[in-house]
């Protein structure tokens, strides 16, 4: 017998998209709500951090590293991680190769540019695995 991936409603799973780069967070939140979860888009750490505190049912936090402001993608990613602990992180990037050590616990590193396909498998997943 083998496991089956629990099934899980993709739409009762809010996703947070941070993306300084107007097109690609467009792209990134069309490509993901197509596949049927809730997504939320922001441009920079400080709209995300809102966002995380407006709305909870945000499970999953996808964030590109290079972005303007005080505090980049990966500092926002450990800064969920401490104050979400239960929101599951991925991050990207086309300029930075990011080692496992510096992703906060359990982040997944997607590196740009990343196949649609890829980014949907990767929440799907985290979302498998997050209490239902």
């Amino acid at each position: 017998m083998t496991d089956l991936p629990k099934p899980f409603d993709r739409s009762r799973i809010g996703i947070l998209v941070v993306e300084d780069e107007p097109l690609l967070l467009m792209d990134a939140v069309d490509m993901i709500e197509d596949a049927g979860f809730t997504v939320y888009g922001a441009a920079h750490a400080a709209q995300a951090l809102a966002l995380l505190e407006r709305h909870d049912d945000i499970r999953i936090l996808f964030t590109d590293i290079d972005m303007p402001g005080t505090m980049d993608g990966l500092k926002l990613a450990h800064a969920v991680r401490e104050r979400w602990p239960p929101v599951s992180i991925i991050v990207t990037s086309g300029h930075v190769r990011v080692e496992t050590g510096q992703l906060p616990e359990h982040g997944v590193f997607l590196s740009k540019p990343y196949r649609p396909t890829s980014v949907v498998d990767a929440i799907d997943v985290l979302a498998r695995d997050l209490p239902h």
